[in-house]
């Protein structure tokens, strides 16, 4: 059936029911799993979700655009309903409600073919083709930092410990401050004995190799989701290593998902906790933009020391043992009794996570949105005016928001994100601006990947006609205070700026895309909350950090120097953020792309 909208024309299925609509959309696409097993080798040799496979067939076969072969017929995606010209698209995540799901789309498993992304704007970047289309990212020589580097990233002035990771291909300047996941295992961080890696999607083999080589046979735990194939697929890639265990996380509230990215590392000399947004895959630390808050290094506290020993003013200890305990499982009873033996007093932010359940009374408080309301409202003080502050949300996907703003983001969710402190106002939630930062089809095109960059932007035509009325909320990406607007973001954060944004009175960063899944939604009259996913982050209060004016200034540019750096908080995009113009429309992964070609001259056919 052939459909028209903003987008032009494409092809879709005529079924009479939307598969989306009557699918788990939350469980992992295994098909690549049982290719692998078949002998067929050109897809993921883990779970991943049909945008990352859509992404992989690209980059095993580009289609040039002058390329007549292809064709612009849609994979069968259920019935379609029409678009009305000029009302724009809105999100889609695998963090959808169970209505809206498609395909497990949070799993990152894009295949990079080129590796050596010179040092210029991105159009030009197509002269990679010369490259070895062989050459997987991880071969691009990916290697830690100098050790004095490394050394004066750890003892440093960075005193919110908040990193993005390293970016190939963009003026090395930019990658000054930032880390790759082997400086974060590198020996400079500490002599590890054990560690435990949490995360949504794992390239075990890839994994092993991020540790040094004197680390690669020491305990190492897998905290995780998957089920069934996906799970039968994840144990038989850890089958050579006989130092790998595993921790399935529970997930009894369907289309939940694992989605938390930790790190928990213990060393001769202490422990320390890492808590970032990138799937411990090749390419989500390669040409992404994503953020990692490093803990200090704990000290082991004195034998017999019992109590609150060791807890931060921020209450960390207590709350990251809190999460823990929540996943019920034995396997993390070591981790919880080693993180209790730790002194965690020099933590200066507040953990902030989800955990699946139907939450009632108190502990409604405990995760989710209701947990940011209550942090905020007791540790924020009043600034004037604030009340009449926006708030910013900055994410890689969305879930299902309702047939209007009231049914959740403009409701519950902006009640929690507006919360302060008991000085102050406030106005009526319209009064309150909203600004989701979500790229655009041109920032995908433009991108140092690529098309195939949308892979980690799955969201779905289906979902997008049914939220048009996001479309005023949405915001390009752009991070040249990074020197980041070409590197598609998969770090989520959300912030509350005053109205010239100079000025932010709080930053989230996390791995909770916009979903109720992640967030929680409120039942039964507001009496209990429900959550499905495992998420985690970190908050950063100016109160923390021993600011009494309430705020932190944005620092002008993330690499700068200032008098006092722990006043000026760096913020990795550009404020403000530059609302969509009339021609812009979000990524949408499921519809072909063939009116212009990509930073290596291919164009986008999914199916």
């Amino acid at each position: 059936m052939l459909q028209e909208g903003a987008h032009g024309k494409w092809t879709v299925s005529s079924s009479d029911e939307s598969t989306e609509e009557n699918s788990d959309g939350e469980k992992p696409s295994t098909s690549s799993l049982l290719d692998a097993a078949r002998g067929k080798t050109s897809g993921p040799q883990y779970a991943c979700s049909e945008a990352r496979k859509a992404a992989h067939k690209r980059k095993a076969s580009p289609l040039k655009l002058s390329d007549k072969s292809f064709s612009t017929e849609m994979p069968p995606a259920g019935k379609q309903r029409p678009s009305q010209e000029g009302l724009g698209w809105c999100l889609s995540s695998s963090d959808e409600e169970p209505e809206d799901q498609k395909k497990n789309a949070h799993k990152e498993t894009l295949k990079e073919e080129k590796c050596d992304a010179p040092e210029e704007h991105p159009l030009n970047l197509h002269k990679d083709d010369e490259l070895s289309k062989n050459q997987k990212p991880e071969e691009c020589n990916e290697t830690p930092s100098e050790a004095q580097d490394t050394w004066d990233l750890l003892n440093g002035g960075n005193p919110f410990r908040f990193f993005l990771t390293k970016v190939r291909g963009i003026e090395q300047s930019y990658n000054s401050g930032a880390l790759h996941i082997k400086d974060i295992l590198s020996p400079l961080f500490g002599t590890l004995v054990s560690s435990a890696q949490f995360n949504y999607c794992i390239d075990v083999e890839w994994l092993v190799r991020q540790y040094p080589q004197e680390f690669r046979k020491k305990p190492l735990l897998l905290v995780h989701g998957e089920k069934r194939e996906s799970k039968a697929a994840l144990i038989a890639q850890a089958r050579p290593y006989e130092n790998i265990s595993f921790c399935q996380a529970k997930l009894d509230i369907a289309f939940g998902t694992h989605h938390t990215k930790m790190m928990l590392l213990l060393y001769e000399e202490g422990l320390r906790v890492v808590i970032h947004t990138s799937n411990l895959i090749a390419e989500d630390w390669h040409q992404k933009t994503q953020g990692i808050w490093l803990s200090p290094l704990y000290p082991r506290l004195p034998q017999g020391t019992i109590g609150s020993a060791g807890e931060s003013e921020t209450n960390f200890k207590s709350d990251l043992i809190s999460y823990l305990m929540a996943y019920n499982s034995p396997t993390l009873k070591e981790w919880i009794d080693l993180i209790q033996d730790h002194d965690l007093s020099e933590t200066r932010v507040y953990l902030l996570g989800s955990t699946p359940g139907r939450y009632q009374g108190s502990d409604k408080e405990k995760w989710g949105h209701l947990r940011l309301r209550k942090l905020l409202k007791e540790h924020t003080s009043s600034v004037a005016a604030q009340e009449s502050w926006p708030v910013v949300g900055q994410f890689s996907s969305i879930g299902s928001m309702g047939v209007d703003g009231s049914k959740w983001l403009c409701s519950e969710f902006q009640d929690s994100l507006v919360a302060a402190g008991s000085g102050v106002v406030t106005l009526p939630k319209c009064d309150v601006p909203i600004h989701l930062v979500y790229p655009t089809v041109n920032n995908v095109r433009q991108s140092l990947e690529g098309y195939p960059a949308g892979g980690s932007l799955p969201y779905s035509i289906q979902t997008a006609q049914k939220q048009l009325w996001l479309h005023s909320y949405f915001h390009k990406w752009s991070a040249e205070v990074s020197g980041r607007s070409h590197a598609i973001p998969h770090i989520k954060t959300y912030m509350r700026p005053s109205p010239d944004f100079q000025k932010i009175a709080w930053f989230l960063v996390t791995s909770a895309n916009l979903s109720k899944a992640a967030w929680g939604a409120l039942e039964k009259n507001g009496t209990q909350l429900m959550i499905r996913s495992y998420e985690l982050g970190v908050l950063f209060l100016p109160s923390a950090f021993g600011l009494d004016k309430g705020y932190f200034q944005v620092r002008g540019k993330m690499l700068s120097e200032s008098n006092d750096s722990a006043t000026y908080f760096p913020v990795p995009y550009d404020l403000p953020p530059e609302q969509y113009g009339s021609k812009d429309q979000p990524w949408i992964w499921n519809i072909p792309y063939t009116d212009a070609p990509d930073t290596h001259g291919n164009m986008w056919v999914p199916s």
